[in-house]
């Protein structure tokens, strides 16, 4: 079975996954934080008994484990960011490179180019792999959730697929449930499958459901309507991947920004709109959307940010007109 995934850290998380919890527990380093909300100084007290609680936890956590027992090599992770940008190529080509660069610029100091033909190059040559498998009857389990660069990546992948001529019964999906009970009373939502810890991927194995060639086909067509409107953003709305216009995000960011003095650190507006709202986007879309609105004059530079930091780490003034 190749697992096919369209995060990095989620990626990661189910590679770690497949051995989690076999044998003793590794001990090893971690680091916690302990603050106080009056700002004073934890004691030392404090600090072992929350380093001493996290060991536990972490040690309970790994006993509880159920490895998986698969290989890491069988794992890959397509992280083209397929929500953002054009998608008119049916393999990834130079359009979706110069997106990953135009992305990657905001976290980068002139390395982006080389980040972006890394992660270009090994979408290429994985691509290439899983499609010598499909030929020889390998089956495929493809993970996906309501967050749009996953949505984009199963429409993607099925129609690769589906050009591929796979049978039915080849390939498998498994879609994140919107919400879960932590078997505590508590209800849990998981906006991707990147927030799935090691230990926690067992469960959502009862989840994975067979597809046939009509659901293939169908999903293949609906992602050749999309890149035939080759809109600046895809999202999901009402359940539905749609194309949209790159301004759909931009009033929560304005709302953020509202909410500020006059002048205010950008990447506060960065987190609050990641984290309030949960649209499922990346810290990099948003930056570059205040970018334009600095262009726009609506904002403007106070102090310029870190060359070894995201170019969001700054401060902003508002301008009034």
């Amino acid at each position: 079975m190749i697992d096919i995934l369209f995060s990095d850290s989620a990626c990661g998380s189910l590679k770690i996954a497949q051995h989690f919890g076999e044998g003793k527990y590794p001990v090893g380093c971690m680091s916690i934080i302990v603050s106080h909300t009056d700002g004073s100084k934890p004691s030392k007290d404090e600090i072992e008994t929350a380093r001493k609680e996290e060991e536990e936890k972490a040690r309970m956590e790994w006993e509880n484990a159920t490895p998986l027992d698969g290989k890491t090599s069988d794992i890959y992770g397509f992280n083209l960011l397929l929500s953002i940008g054009d998608i008119s190529e049916n393999r990834p080509g130079v359009k979706r490179k110069q997106v990953l660069e135009h992305l990657f610029s905001v976290y980068l100091d002139g390395q982006e180019h080389q980040v972006a033909s890394e992660i270009f190059n090994k979408a290429i040559e994985d691509l290439q792999t899983i499609r010598e498998c499909a030929e020889t009857g390998e089956t495929f389990r493809v993970w996906y959730s309501n967050q749009p660069d996953d949505m984009c990546g199963l429409y993607w992948f099925m129609s690769q697929f589906n050009q591929w001529n796979v049978n039915d019964g080849q390939v498998v999906i498994v879609k994140l449930p919107e919400w879960e009970s932590d078997g505590n009373g508590n209800i849990v939502q998981k906006n991707s499958w990147a927030e799935v810890a090691p230990e926690e991927w067992y469960q959502y194995f009862a989840f994975q459901k067979t597809v046939s060639s009509v659901f293939i086909q169908c999903c293949a067509s609906h992602w050749q309507a999309l890149q035939a409107e080759n809109a600046p953003l895809r999202a999901v709305l009402n359940g539905q991947l749609v194309s949209m216009s790159e301004k759909l995000y931009d009033d929560f960011i304005r709302c953020e920004i509202e909410a500020e003095d006059e002048k205010f650190h950008e990447a506060m507006i960065v987190g609050h709109v990641l984290g309030k709202y949960q649209l499922g986007i990346c810290d990099s879309w948003v930056a570059l959307r205040i970018e334009e609105m600095i262009r726009d004059r609506e904002l403007e530079m106070v102090t310029g940010g870190d060359k070894d930091m995201p170019l969001y780490h700054r401060v902003l003034k508002k301008l009034t007109h």
